[in-house]
């Protein structure tokens, strides 16, 4: 009979093109989770790297048991490589960081100690963050500032990739898109503690940083996709409701004004604008409730059915499980 214990602690690395990182990267893990004392796991997940990185893994993984590699088909992005790595993750605690050695390792120690604290998710904070001020900390600053008033959950650094998660809430957080950055956002629907911890940030070593400084706007994009979600999700009528009921208010109140000017102030309205803006708010209402409703069909019809996966596994590479008999 094959017995496997979990581990107590899933490591979620996603890597792109990060070979020249991986070495140090993975020296500094097994140091850290020396010091913790537990039981561990280490998920690389090679998003399609084209620099190497995979057959640097595949070494790394040969000589020790506890990392797993879960190689994707192509480069999906990010959100879906942390999607995979949640999938495929086994620990009672999840966490998560970047590859490109900018995240420090020791801090593993913090987040684990909030999450024995009792809360449920805990996001770290790169305080004295080592990256260039106009294209990366400040477009940083602004969004994050912008998630926190929009969505209600005040963090300072959405954008840091090492957080620590309680496996019964990032197993039931579905991602896609890039909606990776919103994780405690959507977590907190769930009624989760969240906590924030300082943690330490390194200039990047080796390669090139895969930030544009057009993911601001990205991120605007995505915080409108994250407040309908939170909202709006289950009862989409509300929203698009409410905007058909105050265009159609609006025309009407403008319709109601040209009628009396016509049949009580006996003034032409033919070549009046309000006369076009009043039908127009008018049949823009009646769309706008009509989306509602159709949306509310759409939104039945989706909870109900399977989810479409948002990456694809080419293989996973790890050590066969331990053989024991009863």
């Amino acid at each position: 009979m094959h017995v496997q214990t979990p581990p107590e602690i899933s490591i979620v690395i996603p890597v792109y093109n990060e070979a020249l990182n991986l070495p140090e990267l993975y020296k500094e893990i097994t140091k850290s989770c020396a010091r913790l004392g537990k039981t561990v796991e280490i998920l690389f997940i090679d998003d399609g790297s084209q620099d190497g990185s995979f057959e640097v893994l595949k070494d790394i993984q040969a000589a020790d048991s506890r990392i797993r590699i879960i190689r994707l088909r192509k480069n999906f992005g990010q959100t879906a490589s942390l999607s995979a790595g949640f999938d495929h993750a086994r620990g009672e605690v999840i966490i998560t960081l970047d590859a490109d050695l900018q995240n420090d390792p020791k801090d593993f120690g913090l987040l684990l100690t909030k999450i024995e604290d009792g809360f449920d998710l805990v996001s770290g904070w790169r305080i004295n963050r080592k990256d260039k001020l106009l294209t990366r900390r400040l477009p940083s600053t602004l969004a994050n500032k912008l998630i926190s008033i929009i969505t209600g959950v005040k963090l300072h650094d959405y954008g840091c990739t090492l957080k620590a998660f309680k496996k019964d809430v990032i197993k039931n957080i579905k991602l896609y898109g890039e909606l990776h950055r919103f994780i405690p956002a959507i977590a907190s629907h769930m009624g989760v503690s969240i906590a924030e911890v300082k943690v330490n940030h390194r200039p990047r070593k080796h390669g090139k940083s895969k930030y544009s400084v057009f993911r601001f706007l990205k991120v605007v994009l995505d915080l409108l996709t994250v407040k309908f979600l939170l909202s709006y999700s289950t009862r989409p009528l509300q929203i698009f409701g409410f905007l058909g009921m105050c265009s159609g208010i609006i025309g009407g109140l403008i319709g109601l004004y040209l009628s009396y000017q016509r049949l009580v102030l006996k003034v032409g309205i033919a070549n009046r604008p309000l006369l076009l803006l009043s039908i127009l708010l008018v049949v823009i209402g009646i769309q706008f409730i009509s989306l509602g409703l159709l949306a509310e069909i759409i939104v039945r019809t989706y909870h109900e059915s399977l989810q479409k996966r948002i990456y694809f596994v080419q293989e996973i590479i790890e050590s066969e499980p331990v053989k024991s008999s009863d």
